[in-house]
């Protein structure tokens, strides 16, 4: 199947600023407490939590790391976290989607609006972006000794709308109501995806320039740093000679 380039571009973004910023689990353990406050300290029982434990030991979170993290969300004085979404617009009219988990709403809207207003954007209303971005399942693997014939196939009888061979890194995308029976899937086939969850994805890239993408990195860079963002999506095309051949 073909490769999701739209989905390639991101997450290339992404792999470099975690890298760069060491706050990988931080988010996770955020994560983590959020799934136990909107369910159970039960994985079994809790799909959310099940989800972000997996996620959790795929960036080699320790185990002793996750039971403390379930444990404390399990607790009276375990932080109760908002889950708030920002959409946008940054230079050059680029396509900015926001998920944070907050514990004070006023802190967290007063700081990435301005984010936005610095680095030569604005913030716009809930729902500006709903054609820009379309909401998808993917799941990253390894490959290892999976056959790609084979594993494809298995995919698409499991819902998958693409499958994508990388540099040994295998990325499913499915539809949002798809991603429940994937990960039944993969599950009966005894396969646990490094990273899984529902992803936005933009419907159309953007092209910038060199001196729009000083910018953008800047505000990207900022927002990610910010310990209420969990994930920052953008629409803006890869390119090398832009990002410094990263």
């Amino acid at each position: 199947m073909a490769g999701h380039s739209k989905w390639a571009n991101i997450r290339h973004r992404k792999g470099a600023q975690d890298a760069k910023r060491g706050k990988i689990f931080t988010k996770l353990i955020k994560e983590i407490t959020v799934a136990v406050k909107s369910g159970s300290p039960d994985p079994e029982t809790n799909p959310r939590l099940r989800l972000a434990i997996q996620n959790a030991r795929g960036q080699n979170m320790p185990k002793d790391n996750i039971e403390r993290a379930i444990k404390k969300a399990s607790g009276a004085d375990g932080a109760n976290y908002e889950e708030v979404t920002f959409e946008g617009y940054g230079p050059d009219g680029i396509a900015v989607f926001v998920e944070c988990s907050t514990d004070n709403n006023t802190r967290t809207v007063g700081n990435v609006r301005s984010y936005f207003r610095k680095y030569g954007g604005n913030l716009g209303k809930d729902g500006c972006l709903e054609f820009v971005f379309d909401r998808k399942g993917i799941f990253t693997l390894d490959q290892g000794e999976l056959d790609e014939d084979e594993f494809t196939m298995e995919m698409i009888d499991g819902g998958a709308e693409d499958v994508e061979f990388e540099d040994g890194t295998i990325t499913v995308t499915t539809a949002m109501e798809d991603f429940g029976s994937l990960q039944k899937k993969l599950d009966e086939l005894s396969i646990e995806p490094r990273e899984a969850g529902l992803q936005r994805i933009p419907t159309t890239m953007k092209e910038i320039n060199k001196e729009t993408w000083e910018t953008f990195e800047k505000l990207i860079d900022v927002l990610e740093d910010d310990d209420d963002v969990q994930k920052v999506y953008h629409n803006v095309e890869f390119n090398e000679e832009l990002m410094g051949g990263e």
